[in-house]
């Protein structure tokens, strides 16, 4: 437990490094066991936080224990481990391109072989609701139906992966495939791979390609 803990930590500082939250923003959690996941608290900045402020939720009934109050968002994080089986680490950002794709609304295509891999065959795009509430965890899970990360209308994205370093690295493809998404517009509108080739891609990674990356650790 407390290894997860430092591992939260240690991802917090990193997400403020990489620009993929300020201050207070976004928050970050890994699943422990069947029933409980350990989540950032609310209201805490990154740089201070210690082990002692990682809050560890029941992920069946969203209740916590202490008197620390976990993350505005953990409903969210509560409902993927519900429904994503195979998912251990949830990443929830503000980064700026998928942000700026958000506030478009417009649904990332497969233009990126490592986006398609990574990610999945596209980014969709949950409808707007007001945060932490029921709406939004509703609308983003169902966005995020056979995909890595989703984004989340005029707010910014999701990011899910087996291990917290796999969700990391769907956050920092998502913002390239994002950035290369609206530079593309202004060359003309980006060019998608075949959505059947991209899914093809994304099951390969899945089943195969990263088995693979870890026998060879």
């Amino acid at each position: 437990m407390e290894k997860i803990k430092r591992e939260i930590i240690e991802g917090g500082l990193r997400l403020v490094k990489e620009g993929l939250v300020a201050r207070t923003w976004g928050n970050i959690s890994i699943r422990v066991d069947d029933t409980h996941m350990l989540i950032t608290p609310s209201g805490r900045t990154y740089e201070n936080l210690t082990e002692a402020d990682i809050v560890l939720v029941n992920y069946h009934t969203s209740k916590h224990e202490g008197t620390i109050k976990p993350s505005s968002e953990k409903e969210l994080h509560c409902e993927i481990y519900r429904t994503r089986p195979k998912i251990n680490s949830v990443i929830h950002t503000h980064q700026m391109n998928a942000s700026t794709v958000a506030t478009a609304r417009r649904e990332v295509p497969p233009i990126l072989d490592d986006m398609a891999q990574i990610i999945g065959p596209t980014v969709r795009v949950a409808p707007y609701a007001l945060p932490s509430t029921k709406k939004i965890t509703k609308k983003t899970v169902k966005a995020l139906r056979g995909r890595n990360a989703a984004l989340m209308a005029n707010h910014g994205a999701v990011c899910v992966g087996r291990d917290l370093d796999e969700a990391f690295v769907v956050c920092q493809v998502l913002e390239k495939a994002c950035k290369a998404f609206i530079e593309a517009e202004f060359l003309g509108g980006a060019k998608s791979i075949n959505k059947f080739e991209a899914h093809l891609m994304h099951q390969i990674y899945i089943r195969k390609y990263s088995k693979q990356e870890d026998k060879n650790r």
